[in-house]
């Protein structure tokens, strides 16, 4: 077996862990709290690490072997999700073991990634494969496995309970660790004091650069707006309002295959809007996938029956993949060759603060007024964002 398929192997058993303890563990915050807001409370509290780790762990990372780091990182999300069973059966968990354990999920996490990122290029290289190839190799094999961990997540919960579940979702991070310790060690090793601190002092002026960047253009500035408002909406019904609504229907599985459904979604979309780019003008791709996607919203908002979930989550899903990529393609066009690694990296980490600060929000609202009136006002806001986007005028002349 080639190192790359080593790496394809642990990368499918890293991210399927993830996305169905993505699904499991907010089930069982709600099972044991009974309370939305301490679901977006763990939220926010877990972003916090996540935020540093995003904006300064590329410069940390150049001291540390990335072999050595994505095996840390897989054995801390194992650890992280597989004491929490021994806790229930123990002494019981309540949200203090739930922020605890989180932190320390979180804290791995983005490292972790960084680190797989950074190996993947080296792993390729010493097999002499194409890198383009297998980047969409990995691509792909991403994909899959976000469309399987909530289905899978779905099967756990029904076969030996929520709680339960959690020891397999351990088990695929442990796996992906182990698969990874069979790479060379001598794969992409740690970088040099000197260049480490040419790192840090790089990154501070990465930042600089990246604000300056975004504040001096107010197409930027919508772009980044309309990205994450869009992401907030959308991971405000997955975070929390989905869980809460069917803990409360006690059809907790549901939520995995919703959520698979809207993962195959995000799939078929870009997929069907490269076949068929030619067939509209790029303004009113955008404009009509605004609407599909809002079409796709609302029926989640209203909160209807469960095949009704299912085709909303889907649409939503599907419909977004247009205006994404267009989104995409028009922030890089705005933004000046050089400097885009700046302006991507602030956003990156910008994000990793204000989705869960979305999820917060909402669970404020769910805890407040009930989750179906919260699910209805994330419906009209997320309306309000479309009817804002397609009037402004910073996309009245997107291009493809």
């Amino acid at each position: 077996m080639t190192f790359t398929v080593r790496y394809y192997l642990s990368e499918f058993f890293s991210v399927l862990g993830n996305s169905a303890a993505a699904v499991i563990l907010p089930l069982v915050l709600l099972a044991k709290t009974g309370d939305p807001l301490a679901a977006g409370s763990l939220a926010l509290i877990c972003a916090v690490p996540q935020f540093l780790a995003g904006l300064f762990g590329g410069a940390v990372l150049d001291l540390c072997n990335r072999r050595s780091v994505s095996i840390c990182a897989d054995c801390i999300s194992a650890l992280s999700v597989a004491v929490l069973p021994i806790i229930e059966w123990t002494v019981g968990l309540n949200f203090g073991w739930f922020v605890l354990f989180g932190l320390l999920g979180a804290i791995g996490d983005i490292p972790g990634m960084t680190a797989r990122d950074v190996l993947f290029p080296a792993v390729v290289a010493r097999d002499g494969k194409n890198l383009q190839q297998s980047l969409a190799i990995v691509q792909a094999i991403d994909s899959l496995a976000v469309i399987i961990g909530p289905a899978l997540a779905a099967l756990l919960m029904q076969l030996v309970g929520d709680i339960n579940g959690l020891w397999l979702t351990a088990i695929l991070s442990f796996a992906a660790a182990v698969v990874t310790l069979t790479l060379p060690k001598d794969i992409a090793p740690a970088s040099s004091t000197h260049n480490h601190e040419n790192a840090l002092t790089a990154l501070g002026a990465s930042l600089k650069e990246g604000l300056s960047v975004i504040c001096q253009s107010r197409q930027i500035i919508a772009i980044l707006l309309l990205s994450t408002g869009v992401a907030m909406v959308i991971g405000g019904f997955q975070g929390l309002i989905l869980p809460v609504y069917f803990t409360e229907q006690n059809t907790p599985e549901r939520l995995g295959i919703v959520l698979s459904a809207l993962a195959v979604g995000t799939l078929v979309g870009p997929l069907l809007y490269a076949t068929l780019t030619e067939k509209l003008t790029p303004r009113l791709w955008y404009v009509g996938s605004l609407l599909g996607t809002a079409f796709g919203i609302g029926i989640m908002a209203i909160l209807p029956r469960y095949s009704m979930l299912l085709l909303g989550a889907f649409l939503a899903g599907a419909l977004s993949g247009p205006f994404s990529s267009l989104l995409a393609m028009q922030l890089l066009h705005a933004i000046p060759e050089e400097k885009r690694g700046a302006v991507f990296g602030l956003q990156n980490a910008a994000q990793l603060i204000t989705l869960p600060a979305g999820i917060f929000l909402v669970s404020i609202a769910v805890d407040c007024f009930g989750a179906a009136t919260a699910a209805l006002g994330l419906g009209v806001l997320f309306g309000l964002v479309v009817l804002w986007a397609i009037v402004t005028p910073h996309f009245h002349h997107i291009d493809g």
